[in-house]
């Protein structure tokens, strides 16, 4: 796993895959979820999926985008070990899928509060051994 940490804008990515945290109950209302939604009109993909396909945690992969299911509801927040069992999952979707390259914020660390180098080392531990970049945007 190669893990390249970018100044500049998520969207400029050229990855054909993304993701982001999101909460069970779909709601992306604030911060980056809002503009992930918009982009790649997420929430009635993911409404598909019944309530215990999202609960979490949990990873789901609709429309090239990785939503990692970390929070019950909008207004809680993850803890380090449900982001990294989200994670998981997604490390599984990601080899089934044959995803090679992925761009993401840095997740769980603007409105949810969790600290970056710690998820950077989780993010580390977790992809450790896979074929895979993973680009990480910041402003």
């Amino acid at each position: 796993m190669k893990l390249t940490e970018i100044k500049g804008n998520l969207f400029d990515s050229k990855d054909d895959y993304f993701t982001h945290c999101i909460s069970s109950d779909c709601e992306m209302g604030v911060g980056i979820a809002v503009e992930m939604n918009k982009k790649f009109r997420l929430k009635n993909g993911l409404l598909q999926f019944s309530e215990e396909e999202r609960k979490h945690p949990a990873c789901i992969l609709v429309n090239g985008v990785f939503n990692l299911i970390t929070k019950k509801k909008y207004f809680n927040k993850p803890t380090y070990e449900s982001l990294k069992e989200s994670l998981r999952k997604m490390r599984i979707l990601m080899i089934h899928n044959q995803v090679r390259d992925i761009s993401m914020p840095r997740i769980g660390c603007g409105l949810d509060k969790l600290s970056w180098p710690n998820v950077r080392d989780i993010i580390k531990q977790v992809f450790d051994g896979v074929d895979c970049e993973i680009n990480v945007y910041y402003l």
